[in-house]
């Protein structure tokens, strides 16, 4: 942020208050006031009030009134202040903030490059406009990225950001975005070659961290590897699908990777309706809620042991002519023998699509 713009703002101020107005910086220094002898000087203890006190309040501390101005992480970049601390003070002071804060909005949307990369995944800028931006930015558009979602459960945390964007301080190449009160967003520029798997020990790096220091308890999605900023959107949407796709087929994970979704992604997509019709299609004899709580638990472990019997037969601790006997009954149930390959695909695919169908509020 240009201290220029401040200053700009605050010398416009002069003529209307004999008040003192100016900015300080994080770590206290004055980068703008309108009383020019007080530009450099620097107040570390004010910094300290100003972090103490509610956010977006006024602080009155050692004879001058201050507020944040808004910024992207919990704490303040940047404060305005006015001489003393009076009604009159907190007035202005206050009207100075509002004007300042909108010098800064506008200095950041026109200057910075994590609102570039904001305003590319929430589709708030054109395709054109994208190249024209990233040319003013010296942004490198052809450069390997993904992105994650992070997604706070079970509460949530201001300071998250933070936390993230401690792991990854290059803000010139990484960037960590508040996109809501749940939801941050990590945009990685890459290495060639990256695979998969460094994206997932990212994302635990990031669960991890989050946990130790916040006990915080998060879902993140990772959408695919992108080339170019403008398939940033793209990959955006992909990290929220795989979170939601997750929310209904893996519910035990806490790290989904959009590209591992399978078959999963496919079912979501599709129309209650088309999932209703499939499932009376298949279960013509009786309905899958036929089946009861022990016999669910069997067909997953069946599913889960690559159909195997005896290995299956083995982790339920019971004989294999028993296990055979439940598949036989099975069998007589539904219609479909799960020995069978297809048969066993088409009942694997038709209790997802019952997850689905029970995730979207329809349990009939």
């Amino acid at each position: 942020m240009s201290s220029r713009i401040f200053q700009s703002i605050v010398l416009q101020m002069k003529d209307s208050t004999d008040r003192a107005i100016g900015v300080i910086d994080s770590e206290g220094t004055v980068v703008a006031c309108n009383e020019l002898t007080c530009i450099g000087e620097r107040w570390p203890a004010a910094v300290g009030a100003i972090s103490s006190g509610e956010s977006g309040e006024l602080v009155a501390f050692e004879g001058r009134t201050f507020k944040a101005l808004s910024g992207w992480s919990s704490q303040f970049d940047y404060a305005a202040f006015a001489r003393g601390d009076d009604p009159e003070a907190h007035i202005v002071c206050s009207m100075a903030t509002v004007a300042l804060n909108g010098a800064k909005a506008y200095y950041e949307e026109k200057n910075d490059k994590a609102t570039f990369v904001k305003n590319i995944i929430s589709d708030n800028i054109l395709l054109g406009d994208i190249y024209v931006r990233a040319k003013e930015l010296h942004f490198t558009s052809e450069i390997p990225r993904a992105v994650f979602l992070i997604r706070q459960l079970e509460g949530t945390d201001v300071t998250a950001i933070d936390v993230v964007q401690g792991l990854f301080p290059d803000k010139q190449s990484d960037f960590v975005l508040s996109v809501n009160e749940t939801d941050l967003v990590l945009v990685k520029q890459l290495f060639e070659g990256t695979e998969n798997k460094e994206l997932l020990k990212l994302a635990r790096q990031v669960e991890e961290a989050l946990s130790e220091e916040l006990n915080l308890k998060v879902v993140i999605g990772i959408g695919t590897i992108v080339g170019h900023i403008r398939e940033l959107a793209r990959a955006y949407k992909e990290a929220q699908v795989a979170i939601d796709v997750g929310k209904v087929f893996d519910t035990e994970k806490s790290i989904i990777n959009y590209e591992n979704l399978g078959i999963g992604r496919l079912i979501y997509q599709l129309p209650t309706t088309l999932c209703e019709m499939f499932l009376q299609e298949v279960f013509k004899k009786n309905p899958i809620d036929a089946l009861d709580q022990e016999t669910l638990f069997t067909i997953n472990k069946f599913f889960e042991n690559n159909l195997n019997v005896s290995e299956t037969a083995r982790k339920l601790f019971v004989h294999r002519n028993t296990l055979v006997y439940r598949l036989e009954k099975i069998k007589k149930l539904t219609g479909l023998d799960l020995r069978e390959f297809d048969d066993a695909i088409t009942f694997k695919v038709a209790l997802m699509v019952k997850k689905y169908l029970i995730s979207r509020g329809i349990d009939s």
